[in-house]
């Protein structure tokens, strides 16, 4: 029984994680720049972020953030802003030495403020809970087992695009080739704020 209700829950929470975005792009520039270990406070800070949501979406407040129009703007603007400035930062960017010695990689807490600027983000777990809502009795008891299931999804998800992006930093061996990845992930993290201004 138990297999039968979280089993889609699961499925559910693991394609949300591991498809592209702003996150699964960090993930990959963090891994080809700083490899997995380096990473992980980002990792970490990102999944504990969704895991987060999930809860508060779970409890009604994403529903309630998501009904204010000046707040869903307002945290687009954020949110966009601060991609922005990453993309910038990554694309300008050198290989993986350069960049160690001049920019260290993001950490815990910046991993959890991209993904609570994040709207779209807001809408995956809100989703999850409404779909998800029938499974369990009470906010607090969706809220569990839906805050477990995004922090492992995440955890699992961004884990295979950085450890993907440690295996491409270690194929380039030329300036140039480091400035075509970091331009590519600069322009793919720009690339991925459009859907949060796409209704």
């Amino acid at each position: 029984m138990i297999f039968e209700t979280y089993l889609p829950l699961a499925i559910f929470t693991l394609v949300s994680t591991i498809t592209p975005g702003g996150a699964t792009t960090l993930a990959t520039a963090h891994g080809a720049h700083f490899g997995y270990a380096r990473s992980l406070p980002l990792i970490a800070g990102i999944a504990v972020g969704l895991a987060s949501m999930a809860a508060a979406a779970a409890a009604g407040l994403g529903g309630l953030l998501l009904t204010i129009p000046s707040l869903q703007i307002v945290m687009k603007a954020l949110g966009s802003f601060y991609l922005v400035w990453l993309a910038v930062r990554i694309a300008r960017s050198h290989g993986p030495k350069a960049s160690a010695n001049s920019v260290g990689p993001i950490r815990f807490f910046g991993g959890v403020w991209i993904l609570w600027h994040n709207p779209k983000g807001w809408a995956m777990t809100i989703g999850a809970a409404a779909s998800f809502a029938g499974v369990v009795q009470g906010p607090l008891m969706l809220a569990i087992p839906l805050a477990a299931a995004f922090l492992i999804g995440a955890c699992l998800s961004l884990s295979l695009w950085c450890l993907a992006g440690q295996v491409l930093g270690r194929l380039l061996r030329t300036d140039a080739q480091w400035r075509v990845l970091n331009a590519v992930l600069g322009c793919l993290l720009v690339l991925s704020i459009i859907p949060m201004w796409v209704e």
